[in-house]
């Protein structure tokens, strides 16, 4: 019959074959799969606040680093103590008058005398810059504590240590023009410690934008590909 004929075009069977499909579509959608695509898009979610995060962090550590390390090294350090010279260590001693410690309590002050063989002059010997950094004459200071029988101790330790020493060659570090009466050890704030600490930021820094752009770059993917294969009318 015309009906049954009708029924049996090929347009007629078009439609139901789309119908068929977008069916099927929504099926699998609102069926057993849905949780798995809630599950995609909620890790993609989280990937993302991932990123951010890492990035966020990163810029906390930029600012801890840069105030612990980087302000300091750029704030004069850069240049100084770049002299080396010999020295001879020449006398130990602690002070009667204990420097103040964090307002909490006093500790004891270890100063270390050396003789700078270049120029036949004294200077106080310190550790790194921090010493000099913070204005103190002091070579060694125990951490605070209320126990003074046990801060000095402590200092009488490293005094001894330092005693049998005396008169031992050795080299330095000095500041002729900025710290003349100062000599140090070793180096504390140089380049490459600052660039190795601005390391770990910028990789997390880097991580995070990474991380933020492939799950951008995936739902972009995933956007054309659905466009893609959508059935044209």
């Amino acid at each position: 019959t015309p009906l049954i004929r009708g029924l049996h075009t090929p347009g007629a069977v078009k439609s139901r074959a789309v119908k068929a499909v977008v069916q099927r579509c929504l099926s699998v959608i609102t069926g057993e799969s849905h949780r798995g695509f809630c599950a995609f898009f909620v890790g993609e979610d989280r990937a993302i606040l991932l990123g951010f995060a890492m990035m966020a962090f990163s810029v906390l550590m930029f600012f801890v680093v840069g105030i612990t390390t980087v302000k300091p090294f750029v704030n004069g350090y850069a240049e100084a103590f770049l002299d080396e010279a010999g020295c001879v260590l020449q006398r130990t001693q602690v002070p009667e008058d204990w420097v103040d410690c964090r307002g909490v309590s006093a500790v004891p002050c270890l100063r270390v005398t050396v003789n700078l063989t270049a120029s036949n002059r004294a200077a106080f010997l310190h550790f790194d810059e921090e010493p000099v950094l913070h204005a103190t004459e002091c070579f060694y200071v125990p951490k605070c504590q209320m126990d003074r029988a046990a801060l000095q101790d402590e200092v009488q330790r490293v005094k001894d240590s330092l005693d049998r020493r005396l008169g031992t060659p050795s080299s330095c570090l000095l500041d002729r023009a900025g710290h003349p009466s100062h000599a140090i050890l070793n180096r504390k704030y140089t380049l490459s410690r600052a660039l190795l600490a601005l390391l770990w930021p910028c990789l997390m820094l880097g991580g995070g934008a990474l991380l933020v752009g492939l799950v951008k770059l995936t739902q972009c993917l995933a956007r054309l590909s659905a466009e893609v294969s959508a059935p044209t009318s």
